[in-house]
């Protein structure tokens, strides 16, 4: 088998390394918050090429976004003074939820996957008030593409649970001013979002194909894109001609895409499964974009990230 699983410390942190001799893959997951903290491809020089800001660096950033590729659940972006209600419940937290800070157990490595799991156990009931299981799985695939895939098990038998998740991975490139997002056509539905939190408001934006409709100096401040009436074919692209990568994310079942950057060199596409707090509070089951699942029912979703050195 060319898919080979072994571990390693970093700072102080257990990192799990996959990696794919044939493709020439390797992917680093940090047990804490089973984050993906590399993406490499290895060059003609056979020397590894990251795809991921600070790729393989898990020290403290001297400035700006300190993460790689956040693994967002089990709500997505963030909750209004960090707490809301979910049928009476209260619930605490803060960016991005609970997963981030969370050590997963070691993963169970099968053939060209690691799966990282997170048990009702895991979690507290402020943290999140219903009996639900969640498992994340990385795969390898032998194109050297990487396959993300989300299973939440709803383990109340009497009674719907509601959850919205996704991927923040921040995307490394040569020069932010010379990096290209090119997007499908189609019609985009961005929801604003001023200081973080939904106003209601939502524009349209009808797009030819091509480069991204957006200004990168607008990039802070997050661009929530739901596209509608388009087909699945959902495959946005990143190419980095100063860094020599190009990068594909496929994510036909994701119904939002968050672009967005702090001005340094990376450009982050999130797809997401959810929408952050309105500025005009709704209970947690109400929340813009939140996935319900049915009694002692799943939810499984995934995308693909494909990469290439130029």
């Amino acid at each position: 088998m060319s898919t080979v699983h072994t571990t390693e410390e970093r700072e102080g942190r257990t990192v799990d390394v996959l990696t794919d001799e044939a493709s020439g893959t390797r992917l680093m997951v940090a047990r804490q918050g089973a984050e993906p903290v590399s993406l490499a491809r290895r060059g003609p020089d056979g020397q590894w090429k990251g795809f991921l800001w600070r790729d393989g660096d898990l020290s403290k950033a001297a400035e700006g976004w300190n993460n790689h590729a956040t693994v967002m659940g089990f709500y997505v972006h963030r909750l209004k003074d960090e707490r809301t209600t979910y049928r009476g419940h209260p619930m605490r937290g803060g960016t991005h939820s609970f997963l981030r800070h969370k050590i997963f157990a070691a993963p169970e490595a099968r053939g060209h996957s690691l799966i990282y799991t997170m048990p009702p156990g895991g979690y507290g009931p402020e943290e999140y008030p219903f009996r639900v299981a969640m498992k994340l799985t990385y795969t390898l695939e032998t194109s050297g593409t990487l396959l993300v895939r989300f299973d939440f098990t709803n383990q109340e038998p009497d009674q719907s649970v509601h959850v919205s998740f996704g991927l923040h991975p921040g995307f490394a490139v040569g020069s932010l001013a010379a990096a290209e997002v090119r997007l499908p056509a189609g019609t985009y539905r961005r929801h604003l979002a001023p200081g973080n939190f939904l106003s209601g408001e939502t524009v349209d934006i009808q797009h030819p194909g091509g480069p991204m409709p957006f200004a990168k100096a607008e990039l802070p401040d997050s661009f929530l894109l739901e596209p509608v009436g388009m087909d699945d074919r959902k495959t946005f692209t990143l190419v980095d001609p100063i860094g020599g990568r190009r990068m594909e994310l496929d994510c036909p079942e994701a119904p939002y895409l968050t672009l967005w950057s702090d001005g340094h060199d990376f450009i982050c596409l999130e797809p997401c499964w959810g929408l952050p707090d309105a500025a005009d509070q709704t209970t947690f089951e109400r929340k813009a974009g939140i996935q319900e699942i049915g009694p002692g029912g799943m939810l499984e979703q995934g995308f693909a990230i494909r990469t290439a050195l130029l």
